[in-house]
């Protein structure tokens, strides 16, 4: 069996570049006792194995190679840039440096999907949302890949009916992607990015 090549979604890969809700560079914290706090700079997503990041993913719910047709599903990754911020960054001329204890460590994320029309009934007009641990210290910037579409979602409803053209043939929704961790004295820290996530049986 081949893939079918679907006009419309060339013409829905092109759209995506210019979709107003293409990514979210994210919500800063700045509640808790934290002294400092993180700056999501920047949230890409990449298709399977190409190792390509955009601002925007396309997600293939089936790879096809297209010389032995031999079928495959592979997850999607993400990659989050960070910036560490203060607080109380002192005064412009003589800004305050961060100290050691000022240093932000993630250690854990929670993904969720959710579409604009408000269908958003998870495992049935979504995929269902999970927690993936990462470890990384921001000092200053710092930059984190982790499962932004697991290979799980690809095997289950809804995204297992796009496959070969089924279904719904595309869904588009908006990734909140949240980040957990903790300052260098246990003072929790969180930040939020959104990024769009079109799902569909794409050509190739």
């Amino acid at each position: 069996m081949t893939k079918a090549v679907w006009g419309a979604r060339i013409g829905l890969l092109g759209a995506l570049a210019c979709a107003g809700l293409a990514s979210g560079c994210g919500n800063l914290t700045r509640q808790g006792t934290a002294s400092s706090y993180l700056v999501l700079t920047s949230l890409q997503g990449a298709s399977g194995g190409s190792g390509t990041f955009s601002s925007v993913l396309a997600s293939d719910v089936l790879n096809v190679n297209p010389t032995t047709g031999a079928q495959s599903i592979a997850a999607d990754l993400g990659q989050a840039v960070f910036q560490l911020a203060l607080k109380d960054p002192g005064p412009s001329g003589s800004p305050n440096a961060p100290s050691p204890n000022n240093a932000i460590t993630i250690t854990q994320y929670h993904v969720q999907y959710v579409r604009s029309d408000g269908r958003n009934v998870q495992g049935v007009d979504v995929p269902y949302a999970f927690d993936g641990g990462v470890n990384l210290t921001v000092a200053g910037t710092g930059t984190v890949a982790f499962t932004l579409v697991r290979v799980q979602a690809k095997q289950e409803a809804p995204l297992k009916a796009l496959a070969f053209g089924g279904g719904a043939d595309s869904i588009t929704t908006v990734a909140k992607v949240t980040f957990y961790g903790h300052d260098q004295t246990g003072r929790d820290v969180s930040v939020t990015g959104n990024i769009e996530v079109t799902f569909s049986d794409w050509a190739g």
